[in-house]
């Protein structure tokens, strides 16, 4: 059997299946998954790569323009006139570098106003 061939029957298990396949390599060979997952993301490295900053864009300020203003104003501290500019003219970067908690936090709160919002 190939290494495709195995990858592909991985590929095709459920999750009880993989559970049980991996219990029987740790039994069979005396490892342990976690040690593998704690030796380095030399697989794929996903985890490593996970950005934690992002770059707010306010795509569209929906319906509801009064609320979407509301809230760019508070969470980037601005005067209305600058918040209502910045809705009026979107597709607009709201903030560069945003932590990851803060940007889908200003995202949901947005589209919960009836904006859209993009983080990239």
């Amino acid at each position: 059997m190939t290494q495709e061939q195995i990858i592909e029957a991985v590929e095709k298990m459920t999750v009880l299946e993989l559970n049980t396949l991996v219990k029987a390599i740790e039994e069979k060979w005396g490892v342990s998954a976690a040690a593998v997952a704690v030796a380095g993301p030399a697989a794929g490295g996903a985890a490593a790569d996970e950005k934690s900053e992002f770059n707010v864009e306010l795509t569209s300020m929906g319906e509801q323009k009064i609320a979407v203003i509301k809230i760019v104003k508070e969470v980037l501290g601005l005067g209305l006139s600058e918040a209502k500019t910045m809705v009026e003219g979107a597709p607009v970067l709201m903030k560069a570098d945003v932590k990851k908690e803060d940007a889908e936090a200003w995202k949901k709160r947005i589209e919960e106003a009836g904006g859209k919002v993009t983080l990239k």
